[in-house]
């Protein structure tokens, strides 16, 4: 394959990652490629030759709605490439497809000698990452079977059934196996070019995942640009409203935003089995359904695009804690962390079939609830998911700790996350000395989330399920919670709030980034709000793009650390926004500047992550090497921003 960049197609559930000359290679680890739908790849090789040997890339793929490539034949100066092939490939629901369009260069009639070499892994894409786990797949069984169009691959463990279909128009003349090893075949065409004219060869590999309905049929690359396209313009045509004097980057640091959300969305189920579309969080990695993520994605993007935050609330409540197993943590009430389709998961190899490993997205389910009902005047959903939110409030007091005047904590996970909040990388909650904290942990944020969804939930109750003996109880729960946390969590020495208590009731005295989500949440008074975010502008914690995880200085601090010294875009909207509510005009005017300034150092698309760098020691911010793109709440900072900036004035 030539060249080393890569192209990614992304709508409706499906992704696929090209090479610069279109192909996939089958590449493992932190950027793999290939075509995916529903956490499986579907297709691991699809590599073009053109006259027996590979092409020359004229221009590399490139593009969003479609990646357009120029190929052609290897040829010299004296003697150039009798045609050029033009290449565009498209991704719909479960399908991939591709144009080749061949153009005769000479006054003469061509003949041209193509081959497609095809085939699907069914890799699960835990299997697919870079951290050496093996997973035993005792009975599976991969095979291929040719047809007259083309070729069908099929995977089948037990009762699992997975298929790939790939067909050609016109069909190939040929279509036999690569070697005895794998299920690889290779599809043959002699194409004959009139003088100066062109031939054409559609191919689509359509993807049948087990346990989903089969896609629907795309004929061609226009077809499925002209259905994204008709798609995306739905999402994000209504305008904005962009206060007088945006800031430079706004309006297209919003639309790369909204685009981005647009073909993030993906397909899921409301509690009464109606279909909803609710924010992926990320490529690669997470193109499925992730309680935290989604949950702050919704709430970014409420003001403008509502529907994201009832599609998301609707199906979080259908897959909500209804038992306890401790095998994914599922408890009754609890939110659910994540939801994953792919074999693995449906063999409870790993426990993500659905995980419930999260300490916030519960709290959140209801702060977005309420902030749901109070931006929309919808009162229906409110009602309809009344049973939903008294489960998750229970959720919070029996399981999550607040029972008893204590805490919502988690525990680490012997199988899934040692980190249950939204810093969940193992050593993120972290001493001054950089030791990792001991569960039961109380991370400081959750509190905040706690007592915003113990605040939000009594309003409901009061003013919609005509239950003031209920909204009395919660309003004086939060009350409770919100006067014994400064109590705890305070720390006289550095004025600032602890990162978590850990399971002795110590403070864990690091000084991280956390702390500025109390201000979005209310859970701090004024005077010492003011002084959080005060602080998170000093340089230590500010690098001029943005509010550090960890400030620098520390000895648990590392610039490239996922959680402990990186700068996150959908942090720094949290903080933000508390810093708006609690009137920081200047202090919030500072960071949306720095994350807009990144942002057009991106092409307008924030970056999930990026490291902690400052702007004194590099003029670009520097990027975070395993960074997902597009990543839903970053794509939705733009629109935090464009709030903060209202509310600040």
């Amino acid at each position: 394959m030539n060249g080393t960049a890569d192209t990614t197609l992304v709508r409706a559930g499906t992704f696929a990652v090209l090479g610069a000359d279109g192909g996939v290679s089958g590449r493992r680890g932190t950027s793999p490629d290939g075509l995916f739908h529903r956490d499986a790849r579907h297709l691991s090789r699809w590599t073009l030759t053109v006259d027996g040997a590979e092409p020359a890339v004229l221009v590399p793929s490139d593009g969003e709605e479609s990646a357009r490539c120029v190929l052609t034949p290897p040829g010299t100066r004296d003697e150039p490439a009798a045609y050029t092939v033009f290449r565009e490939q498209a991704v719909d629901a479960g399908v991939l497809t591709e144009c080749l369009r061949l153009v005769n260069n000479r006054p003469a009639p061509v003949a041209a000698v193509l081959s497609l070499t095809v085939d699907a892994d069914f890799a699960d894409q835990f299997e697919l990452r870079s951290d050496k786990r093996r997973y035993e797949k005792s009975g599976a069984q991969r095979t291929a079977s040719t047809h007259a169009e083309g070729v069908t691959f099929t995977y089948e463990r037990g009762a699992w059934l997975s298929r790939t279909a790939v067909c050609a128009s016109p069909a190939p003349a040929a279509v036999r196996p690569v070697g005895a090893q794998d299920t690889a075949h290779r599809l043959d065409w002699h194409l004959e070019l009139p003088a100066h004219g062109t031939a054409e060869l559609l191919l689509t590999a359509t993807a049948y995942a087990h346990g989903a309905p089969a896609p629907a049929l795309v004929g061609s690359p226009a077809e499925a640009v002209a259905g994204r396209a008709a798609d995306t313009s739905a999402f994000t045509g209504t305008p904005l409203p962009l206060p007088p004097g945006a800031p430079g980057g706004l309006a297209a640091a919003c639309a790369r935003g909204l685009s981005d959300l647009a073909a993030l969305r993906v397909p899921a189920t409301g509690p009464d089995g109606e279909h909803v579309r609710v924010p992926a969080a990320g490529i690669p990695w997470f193109l499925t359904l992730f309680g935290r993520d989604s949950l702050f994605t919704s709430l970014f993007a409420l003001p403008y695009r509502p529907g994201l935050a009832e599609g998301t609330l609707r199906a979080l409540a259908a897959a909500q804690g209804t038992e306890y197993d401790t095998g994914r943590g599922e408890q009754p009430g609890r939110i659910v962390h994540e939801i994953r389709h792919g074999e693995l998961a449906h063999f409870r190899q790993v426990p993500y079939g659905r995980y419930y490993g999260s300490v916030d997205a519960t709290p959140l389910f209801l702060v977005l609830l309420d902030s749901y009902t109070e931006a929309t005047g919808d009162r229906a959903l409110a009602a309809r998911l009344e049973h939903h939110a008294r489960a998750a409030v229970t959720w919070m007091f029996r399981d999550g700790g607040l029972d008893d005047g204590g805490y919502l904590v988690y525990s680490p996970d012997p199988q899934g996350l040692v980190n249950q909040n939204w810093k969940d990388s193992e050593g993120a909650i972290c001493f001054l000395d950089g030791s990792q904290a001991e569960g039961p942990i109380a991370v400081a944020e959750a509190q905040g989330y706690a007592y915003d969804a113990l605040v939000r939930t009594a309003r409901l109750a009061r003013s919609l399920w005509d239950d003031p003996a209920y909204a009395d109880r919660l309003d004086s729960a939060a009350a409770g919670l919100r006067e014994r946390f400064l109590r705890d969590f305070w720390m006289p020495g550095p004025d600032f709030p602890a990162l978590a208590l850990d399971g002795r009731g110590r403070q864990v005295d690091s000084l991280a980034s956390d702390a500025g989500h109390l201000l979005w949440s209310g859970i701090l008074d004024a005077r010492h709000a003011t002084r959080v975010g005060r602080r998170l502008l000093e340089p230590d914690f500010f690098s001029g793009w943005a509010i550090r995880t960890l400030a620098s200085g520390q000895p648990g601090y590392h610039p490239l650390s996922y959680h402990r010294g990186t700068s996150w875009p959908h942090d720094n909207a949290v903080i933000l926004l508390g810093l708006a509510r609690c009137g920081l005009r200047e202090e919030a005017r500072r960071v949306a500047l720095g994350l807009l300034e990144a942002s057009a150092h991106h092409g307008h698309r924030l970056p999930e992550v990026m490291a902690g760098y400052s702007l004194d020691q590099h003029p670009r911010p520097v990027p975070y090497p395993h960074s997902c793109s597009p990543q839903a709440w970053a794509a939705a900072t733009p629109l935090a921003v464009l709030t903060a900036l209202r509310e600040a004035g």
